[in-house]
């Protein structure tokens, strides 16, 4: 399988190392008044979609960034790769 690293280009997926659901990087408030039930989510409860998914992906191999990677999961078809750097980044930017 081949991701396309949006710095590198296409690289194989042997180089990466697997995640899990990018909504990882979504982390819950710790000051909020329901942070235990909302870590508790965040850490044990995992959707299992099949089809199109988004996943985090770190190139262990490579420049060591992380990638939020959108794959079919039925197919394994790859369909596009961000840096999660970015992802964060345009989540929390202010819209003026």
């Amino acid at each position: 399988m081949l991701i396309p690293h949006p710095l590198l280009g296409l690289r194989d997926a042997q180089e990466f190392t697997y995640l899990g659901d990018a909504r990882l990087i979504e982390r819950p408030d710790p000051s909020a008044p329901d942070a235990e039930a909302a870590f508790c989510d965040y850490v044990f409860l995992r959707d299992n979609p099949a089809g199109e998914h988004c996943e985090l992906w770190f190139h262990e191999q490579g420049d060591r960034s992380w990638l939020v990677v959108t794959r079919d999961t039925v197919t394994h078809e790859v369909l596009g790769a961000e840096l999660a750097r970015n992802v964060v980044l345009s989540r929390t930017r202010c819209s003026k």
